[in-house]
């Protein structure tokens, strides 16, 4: 965790409800850290369905292969995230402590091991010793309340610099219903089904099935669509809990993604995904710049897509935008190795609303002046006409800096 909050921070920090159905708590484990909160225990009602996308690396970490055997069953009781150690990497030892940390969750709620889900941030191939929950679960199971979700968010961060949460309330039928995320995440980020580590709870009565297709079409265009710098991690987690604790004031219970009386509440779903994940570009290690790339014009979406992922995981193009230099140059040299159809002599770029290159060359109105003026903002949009078709999409990054380098170097120090 970083002393210092990134420039890019939200300024607001919403107020957090309480989620009827959910308690939370935290703890000092000594995982990694001292002084500080690593462990976290969120405590759900009886019948919670549960739903969660993974990283698709084929190095997961043991708590990951844990949650997708265990999301078969679609109920949670508990949900257990420490930071410091990733259980990543650890073989027998890190399958050895996941078992352990569910057997002592399970025994402090009172519930089925398979109905407790965890995850684990930090350093990647070292050992996580569970006996370190030992009694530490049973004292959070006692004293877990309806609760802060902003304390949530701070006991699981590792290198963000400040805790990443978001909430909406929504009807659902004639009852309203709330949604709370929390997030973690600033390096390591190139998400390829989800996030880093994130949790979504609400009180709206939804199936297991038609929260996971909520879930997984949510992603798409959110956490999906965000890289800081390239790399999916091996602990990638994204679990959403439902305890349909508000049936009682007459919300309907939901069997069906589809289902037109969840079109409010799945608008407001993928508003908090979009939310935390912006969150995530914003705390970038060492960030000082939030890119926004659009790529219109492609031959699909997904070529769209691709593009502008080169974009955004160019170090030469983040670096030039953390330099405040408008150079387009690097853009099209993203362009071209992304290996999807593009014209060079049809192609257009801007920054921040200021077209410098038109029609494969520079743009013959091109001001270096009121360019370099206008990459000095915290924001930096970049978009990219192809001229090729409808094919349009947009993601986001962040700058590439010296801090970076420094906070990666020495990691494991």
């Amino acid at each position: 965790m970083s002393s210092s909050v990134s420039p890019l921070a939200p300024t607001n920090v919403p107020d957090m409800p309480v989620i009827a159905g959910v308690r939370l708590a935290t703890a000092e484990a000594g995982i990694r850290y001292k002084n500080r909160t690593d462990v976290l225990l969120a405590i759900m009602d009886k019948g919670t369905a549960v739903a969660g996308v993974f990283t698709k690396s084929k190095c997961p970490s043991a708590p990951v292969e844990w949650c997708r055997a265990k999301l078969k069953g679609g109920k949670a009781r508990a949900l257990v995230v420490n930071s410091g150690n990733a259980n990543a990497f650890t073989g027998k030892t890190g399958r050895a402590s996941t078992a352990l940390t569910a057997k002592i969750a399970a025994k402090a709620v009172g519930c089925s091991e398979s109905e407790i889900f965890l995850a684990s941030t930090g350093v990647i191939g070292e050992p996580l010793d569970a006996t370190k929950f030992d009694g530490v679960l049973g004292r959070l199971a006692v004293t877990a309340e309806a609760g802060d979700y902003l304390a949530a968010a701070k006991a699981i961060m590792t290198t963000d610099t400040f805790p990443k949460v978001a909430t909406a309330t929504v009807k659902l039928g004639k009852a309203k219903v709330t949604i709370n995320g929390m997030a973690k995440g600033a390096g390591m980020i190139a998400p390829d089904m989800a996030t880093m580590l994130s949790f979504i709870f609400t009180d709206a009565p939804i199936a297991p099935a038609a929260l996971q297709a909520l879930l997984k079409a949510g992603v798409e265009d959110t956490f999906n669509a965000v890289t800081i710098d390239g790399d999916t991690s091996t602990s990638d987690t994204l679990l959403a809990f439902a305890t349909g604790a508000a049936a009682e004031h007459g919300a309907p219970k939901i069997s069906r993604a589809s289902d037109p009386r969840l079109k409010a509440f799945t608008k407001a779903f993928n508003r908090i995904l979009a939310d935390l994940s912006e969150q995530v570009a914003r705390d970038g290690e060492g960030a000082r710049k939030l890119v926004e790339i659009t790529v219109e014009g492609a031959k699909t979406k997904a070529s769209a897509r691709k593009i502008a992922m080169s974009i955004a995981n160019s170090p030469l193009v983040k670096t030039a935008i953390a330099g405040e230099d408008a150079n387009w140059g690097r853009v099209v040299m993203a362009v071209g190795k992304a290996g999807e159809p593009a014209d060079r002599d049809k192609l257009s770029i801007s920054f921040n609303g200021i077209r410098v290159a038109k029609s494969g060359a520079r743009d013959p109105d091109y001001d270096e002046a009121q360019v370099s003026e206008a990459m000095k903002a915290p924001e930096i949009a970049i978009k990219v006409s192809l001229g090729l078709g409808k094919g349009r999409d947009r993601v986001l990054t962040c700058d590439l800096t010296k801090e970076y380098v420094a906070i990666n170097g020495d990691y494991r120090s």
